[in-house]
């Protein structure tokens, strides 16, 4: 089941990365996903850690929505780089999970993940918000 979650990972960076639908797309998508080695990671990934992150996904498309919204309305003039720590234990797919839903809202952007286990993470706020 992991390694069906991580072809659909890379099928999904890859029609991200191409937008083509065709079936010849999606052949060669099929065929990069599946020759693509393993992340080799020590720690194989659990499948309640990849249905978290994909919820995570699925609650960060409308709190992207509210924050494009709220930066059109209320002006966001205070910036900062904060430290993330990466959860525990993580593969890299779900590590990229990670930093995808990061920088998938408007406010936020991974700058960095660094080896010593942390994100640094630009991020947009109101003057006064901590």
């Amino acid at each position: 089941m992991i390694r069906i979650l991580d072809i659909v990972l890379r099928l999904t960076v890859w029609f991200l990365l191409t937008a083509d639908s065709s079936w010849a797309n999606i052949a060669i998508g099929l065929a990069v996903a599946l020759l693509l080695p393993s992340s080799g990671s020590l720690v194989p990934p659990k499948l309640k850690d990849w249905l978290r992150a994909l919820w995570e996904v699925a609650i960060a498309i409308p709190q992207a929505y509210w924050e494009a919204v709220e930066i059109m309305l209320k002006p966001h003039r205070g910036e900062d780089v904060v430290l993330e720590r990466v959860k525990p234990q993580r593969s890299p797919g779900l590590i990229f999970l990670d930093i995808f839903i990061i920088t998938f809202t408007p406010k936020t952007i991974v700058l960095n993940c660094r080896d010593d286990g942390w994100f640094e993470v630009h991020r947009i706020r109101r003057r006064g918000e901590s």
